[in-house]
């Protein structure tokens, strides 16, 4: 009783979870483009071996994934979120000095593991194993918060960069995670020991390890439609100004049109709260799989800017729901004793096509000809990955334990 007494609310952790999720966010995934011209610019370094550090930072990313799930698994889930943070601020100290390629590509080697420590998944698994009955109402709140980092992070480098330059930019990130995220992680999840396995309810999922998930269709079903899905939206986004060039829009209406993704994602999960949470997450995530094909096609055919709005948001609802789908169909479909390990490594599979993604598109424009035919291309690897989830079933409806 002592130790439910110190522990905070349920209402509490999310929050302090959230405000993680969005300052880790805004610091380590969406600030680095905001670093690339003023490295250029001082080290005079090609923005190819800039690119190619982030491409390491996400393979790391995908490569220490199952590790971190393993490790809350085993109820290290405050080390694992309190101590990524701090890796994280060591990682942007460490940035702040580099002077040669080789180091830049060293500290974005930590900065990926310490995203594989902090950003959504590890989160998404610490509520799930201590708030079983909780979680996907955390999860959501997670997301809604983590929405707005984008929308953080971009005023907030331009704003400090003049006064304090990119390397001074960065130690006042670094320190923000060390002053702030790490003690709301520590103050959190202390004190709180795991709820006991409860008989399972009538429909429940029943709890299969990681060697049972990795024997079953269902695994690889789910891990095929996430990782396709996770490609094609990476290589979307590393292409999309260059593939709005190819329609002949000029910057200002390609950034009109792109600013309108980040609301559109938080949007979509909005509207989720307030009247989805009603839906399967089955249903739910064909929807959601199906905004991918459909939006890429849209982009690929059309030919006026409210087309291309329409795009916007249509893929911006999509990428908004899918963390949701994703970070609650897994303990769904195999319960929640190994969520950490079977969450890990389908996201490492899927972090991985993410890296290799906007070398393989390029790669694919030069035997396609042209981005209309890149983005017919991902739209129909889109599809693939709404065949494959609608013909997921859980292990326990086939009886394979």
């Amino acid at each position: 009783m002592k130790d439910a007494a110190r522990h905070p609310s349920f209402a509490w952790v999310v929050a302090a979870l959230a405000i993680g999720q969005l300052l880790t966010w805004a610091a380590l995934y969406y600030g680095f483009s905001s670093f690339v011209l003023p490295m250029r610019d001082e080290l005079r370094w090609s923005e190819a071996t800039l690119m190619g550090a982030f491409s390491v930072g996400l393979a790391a990313w995908g490569g220490a994934s199952y590790a971190v799930g393993a490790a809350i698994d085993r109820g290290q889930g405050r080390a694992v979120l309190s101590g990524g943070a701090a890796l994280a601020a060591l990682g942007l100290f460490a940035w702040a000095a580099v002077r040669e390629p080789w180091m830049f590509y060293g500290v974005w080697v930590v900065l990926g593991v310490s995203m594989a420590m902090t950003l959504y998944d590890p989160a998404f698994i610490v509520l799930t194993k201590r708030y079983p009955q909780r979680y996907r109402q955390g999860i959501t709140v997670l997301t809604l918060v983590g929405g707005f980092a984008s929308t953080l992070s971009f005023p907030a480098v331009a704003w400090l960069m003049p006064s304090l330059g990119w390397r001074g930019t960065l130690l006042a990130m670094g320190i923000t995670l060390l002053a702030v995220v790490v003690p709301l992680h520590l103050w959190a999840l202390r004190g709180f020991v795991e709820p006991a396995a409860a008989p399972p309810r009538e429909g429940a999922a029943v709890d299969t390890t990681l060697h049972e998930a990795l024997r079953h269709r269902t695994f690889w079903l789910l891990a095929l439609a996430f990782t396709l899905y996770a490609f094609a939206a990476a290589a979307l986004w590393a292409h999309v100004m260059p593939a709005f060039a190819s329609k002949g829009l000029s910057s200002g209406d390609a950034l009109a049109v792109v600013v309108w993704i980040g609301p559109a994602q938080v949007a979509g999960r909005l509207v989720y709260a307030a009247v989805g949470r009603a839906w399967s997450l089955r249903v739910l995530g064909a929807v959601v799989l199906l905004g991918l094909p459909l939006s890429l096609t849209l982009f690929a055919l059309a030919r006026s800017l409210w087309l291309l709005w329409l795009f916007a948001a249509v893929f911006g609802a999509a990428n908004g729901l899918i963390t949701i789908v994703r970070g609650g169909l897994i303990p769904e479909t195999f319960g929640r004793a190994h969520v950490g390990r079977i969450g890990g490594a389908m996201a490492a599979i899927g972090l991985l096509a993410r890296a290799a993604a906007p070398v393989a598109a390029a790669a694919l424009l030069l035997t396609l000809g042209g981005y209309r035919e890149l983005m017919l291309l991902l739209a129909a690897c889109g599809g693939v990955a709404v065949l494959s989830f609608w013909a997921v079933r859980a292990p326990a409806d086939s009886g394979q334990r």
